[in-house]
């Protein structure tokens, strides 16, 4: 077994996002199902670009913001995904190794797709509507999976929006038996219904080399095609060794086999709910990587999601970080 360099090493989408506070009516305008997200091609990121109100801009993507949450909350990590070589993509990168987080993957170059987006409408009432155009990022292969920094980090942690292209999950399978060479943990992310009804077979093909599985309410009935959690959940409990269940403001569950904890959500006035799953994983995942008790990983979890969604944004800033992982 190598030596161990990283707790986490993430495998996701790349992406920038850029956050705009909307009334409901620009989501009508626009043809938009609140709380949804959905793929969007070049021209209409560009649309959408234009019409949106001034907003905020960060790096971004499901397990790139779990990694930079985890960083924050002292963990060691890295993070793997395609950018271009382009302005963004020296952005995300820089936001990235500015908080701490390894990123080894080398830019696409040859004037093929730019850096991907997120455009992220926020109402008042917390809920985000995203609008994805994932650019480079799908162009993620198994050419571009760093074997040794995968065989050194404790726990793989798998993006399920980045689960579409083929390429991308053969990249997963191969990165999954890699960890499992080195003795290491594979921890899935669900992401969200819409990649589940696309990718079911796929998804519990993998779940064969999972330790860890992240789904919500809505994720975890899709995959297990039940209409009610708690069936979905006594499936979960036979199919995968731990299996972290997330119901927003019911908290979460954590089963492993036949044991079961139920972690109360912390309270806390919603703001924007973007990144509150990414934000969860990050906490359990970095108390769990340091041996602790499945309570204690669901009660940091649940510290990491109240903040994120306490503030505009993915990522809650380092001094909030710091104080939650102190207690």
């Amino acid at each position: 077994m190598s030596t161990l360099r990283y707790d986490i090493i993430g495998i996701g989408n790349a992406i920038v996002d850029v956050l705009a506070l909307t009334p409901d009516d620009f989501l009508d305008r626009h043809d938009m199902r609140k709380g949804s997200m959905a793929l969007i091609d070049a021209a209409t990121a560009e649309r959408l670009s234009h019409a949106m109100p001034a907003g905020k801009t960060a790096s971004g993507g499901s397990v790139a913001n779990t990694c930079a949450v985890a960083a924050g909350l002292g963990a060691r990590v890295a993070f793997l995904g395609k950018v271009a070589d382009d302005a963004l993509g020296e952005a995300f990168a820089a936001d990235l190794r500015a908080i701490g987080v390894d990123f080894p993957t080398a830019p696409a170059t040859g004037g093929g797709a730019p850096t991907a987006r997120c455009l992220i409408l926020v109402t008042a009432d917390g809920q985000r509507t995203m609008n994805t155009y994932l650019g480079a990022c799908v162009d993620f292969s198994a050419a571009d999976l760093d074997a040794d920094a995968i065989g050194a980090s404790a726990i793989l942690y798998l993006e399920g929006y980045l689960f579409d292209p083929p390429h991308a999950q053969a990249a997963f399978r191969a990165a999954a038996q890699m960890a499992r060479a080195a003795g290491r943990k594979v921890a899935l992310s669900l992401s969200d219904a819409f990649c589940v009804d696309r990718h079911r077979a796929g998804f519990l093909d993998l779940l064969g080399s999972v330790d860890i599985l992240f789904a919500n309410e809505a994720e975890i009935c899709a995959l297990f095609e039940q209409n009610e959690f708690e069936s979905a959940a006594t499936v979960a409990a036979q199919t995968v060794p731990l299996a972290v269940l997330t119901r927003s403001e019911a908290g979460s569950v954590i089963i492993a086999g036949a044991a079961r904890h139920h972690a109360e959500a912390v309270p806390t006035v919603v703001l924007d709910t973007t990144g509150a799953g990414d934000a969860y994983a990050a906490g359990f995942l970095t108390a769990f990587a340091r041996g602790d008790a499945l309570p204690s990983c669901a009660a940091l979890a649940s510290a990491a999601a109240a903040a994120a969604i306490a503030q505009i944004g993915a990522r809650p800033d380092a001094a909030t970080l710091a104080r939650i992982a102190v207690g």
